[in-house]
């Protein structure tokens, strides 16, 4: 029996457009709400969010009863903790601050099971094989990781066209906000110049054949990249979401019965 399909992948590779939203709140109740919403995807980020193994794994465990997919960003892209993600069974891993061909290649050969990689071989302790329950696991499961790399500074978007030639990488999303501020603009994906840099990079990545991405909650901006052919787009964040209702909620309680 083999790895389980990557749905997610696979529609990647179609081109089809995925739309998706991150999760920040580290905590499964949120995710279970969140994948019932109707979003092909969601990131449960490690790089910004106060998660770790254990309420990734927890996520991850709602998330496979639904059908939106759950991508991973580990908060730093090492060897060490993305064979721990995939060993929890994360097939979808978005790599930050991605800034050579060579770093790229290494996050490919990090999630490559020897001899054409260093991933450990320790999939009979793993959720990822159902605990030794899918006997070609180790023979199939790389064809089913997607690997997306986040270019979000000057240094990688220089870098962009080395980056795409690596073999094993599906797409590349780009990150507006660290993007404006190592170009000056801190708080300001907005920029014009900001914007034209994205946009820029989507076209680049596009003509390359692979993935296309960015999170970004400008509706102009969504719209802009997905007629340049952007396929997968995160459109909002659970935090914020929360957030701005939560305070809305108060405000409007407020002006009822404020008065009374």
């Amino acid at each position: 029996m083999p790895a389980p399909q990557n749905l997610f992948k696979a529609a990647l590779k179609r081109g089809e457009l995925q739309l998706g939203c991150w999760l920040g709140l580290a905590d499964p109740y949120i995710a279970e709400i969140s994948a019932s919403a109707g979003f092909d995807w969601l990131t449960i980020d490690a790089e910004h969010a106060p998660n770790d193994l254990r309420s990734i794994v927890a996520q991850l465990q709602v998330l496979a009863a639904r059908n939106s997919h759950a991508v991973v960003r580990p908060p730093i892209g090492e060897t060490w903790i993305i064979k721990q993600l995939l060993d929890a069974g994360a097939q979808n891993l978005l790599i930050p601050m991605v800034e050579t061909a060579a770093q790229a290649q290494e996050l490919v050969d990090a999630v490559t099971y020897p001899p054409h990689g260093v991933r450990g071989v320790g999939s009979a302790l793993a959720r990822a094989s159902d605990f030794s329950g899918v006997a070609d696991y180790l023979t199939t499961a790389r064809a089913q990781i997607c690997l997306l790399v986040q270019v979000e500074n000057q240094k990688g978007m220089a870098a962009l066209d080395d980056i795409l030639k690596v073999d094993g990488i599906d797409g590349v999303f780009i990150g507006p906000s660290d993007l404006a501020a190592d170009m000056g603009f801190l708080d300001q994906p907005n920029a014009p110049e900001v914007k034209e840099a994205v946009t820029g990079a989507i076209k680049t990545i596009v003509a390359s054949g692979k993935a296309a991405g960015l999170l970004t909650l400008d509706e102009g901006l969504q719209q802009e990249c997905r007629a340049l052919g952007a396929s997968f787009i995160a459109t909002d964040i659970d935090v914020m979401l929360f957030a701005r209702h939560m305070r809305a909620a108060a405000q409007s309680a407020s002006d009822r019965l404020g008065a009374v």
